[in-house]
């Protein structure tokens, strides 16, 4: 987002200030005049993120401009263990407030998981949004182009999908984050950039396409559903790679997930279709890969239609 309207407002001498902390540290280095030296609290939200090596850099320049006596609160639904991180937010004589001791998925939550091989699984995608159509859906996906590839290949076939993802610039992030909470459009394809602080009351059903590598990432996605004392509905894809990942989330829940039904001949009757479809989110991925280097742009995923890709889009149409 555009720095110098934030330091506008940053001038104004805001009583909160929310931000990413790479983003903070910018200011501290760039805008005149703006200091954190009567900061009275500090709170980390999604701590166990924050703290990790990923924004090591960042929090200890903040950490160094910032008064010593202040309040601190870390939150997180899954908080780290080792307490040489926790030390690294400089806590003095710390209290801790748990809602539980392990880590647990709400009741109303119904998890269950699907075994398949790894070249059906976007046939078996596409068959479970069938079966449960008229729910929304969250589909969780391991990597950006993936996420990319998916929403293509799933408009393809005549479904209301949309991306969400790291590469895509902030306009568009929130332009498609508008068109799934207004239901626009019923399934957000996104990757773990949208598991945690995302409170989106109609979510029905979480899929986790990819499985997440880290155990604690399947909480906070999982999570996206059943909120506020709501049902909800996760759907785990386990291929013949991902049994030692998925055995871990059992272990990390302490629950063994029930088997989501599937008829495998009606899954397999999808193959064509879906092969098709696949193809064309191919090209079509090439031609705004190509797009891209033509015009020398930077940026994500976008979710309008190019000509090229609503052309395609016809042809596969008037094929079914």
């Amino acid at each position: 987002m555009d720095m110098m309207t934030q330091s506008l407002q940053l001038a104004k001498k805001p009583h909160v200030i929310i931000a990413t902390p790479g983003r903070l540290v910018d200011h501290l280095e760039n805008t005149k005049g703006f200091s954190l030296r009567t900061l009275k609290f500090l709170v980390m939200d999604e701590a166990d993120r924050i703290l990790n090596m990923d924004f090591e850099q960042e929090i200890d320049k903040i950490l160094k401009v910032i008064p010593k006596q202040r309040r601190t609160s870390l939150y997180s639904a899954t908080m780290t263990k080792k307490v040489a991180k926790l030390q690294r937010a400089s806590l003095n004589d710390p209290v801790k407030v748990e809602v539980s001791t392990k880590y647990q998925t709400v009741d109303k939550l119904q998890q269950h998981y699907v075994f398949m091989p790894a070249k059906f699984k976007d046939c078996y995608l596409v068959y479970i949004l069938n079966e449960l159509a008229g729910n929304s859906f969250m589909v969780f996906c391991g990597t950006c182009n993936n996420t990319q590839r998916t929403a293509l290949l799933l408009r393809n076939l005549g479904l209301t999908a949309i991306p969400l993802h790291g590469q895509m610039g902030q306009a568009k992030r929130l332009g498609a984050l508008n068109k799934f909470k207004s239901k626009n459009r019923s399934i957000l394809i996104a990757t773990d950039v949208a598991s945690r602080g995302l409170d989106i009351p109609h979510v029905d059903v979480v899929i986790n396409f990819d499985i997440p590598t880290h155990s604690k990432d399947y909480i906070h996605r999982v999570g996206r559903t059943a909120r506020a004392g709501r049902s909800g509905k996760a759907i785990t894809f386990v291929t013949q790679y991902d049994v030692e990942l998925y055995q871990r989330i059992e272990q990390l829940i302490e629950k063994k997930l029930p088997l989501f039904k599937t008829e495998e001949s009606e899954v397999m009757l999808l193959m064509e279709r879906v092969a098709e479809a696949q193809r064309y989110a191919k090209m079509e991925m090439r031609e705004k890969e190509e797009k891209k280097k033509g015009k020398g742009r930077r940026g994500g995923g976008d979710d309008s239609d190019t000509e090229e890709s609503s052309g395609l889009r016809k042809k596969l149409k008037k094929k079914r």
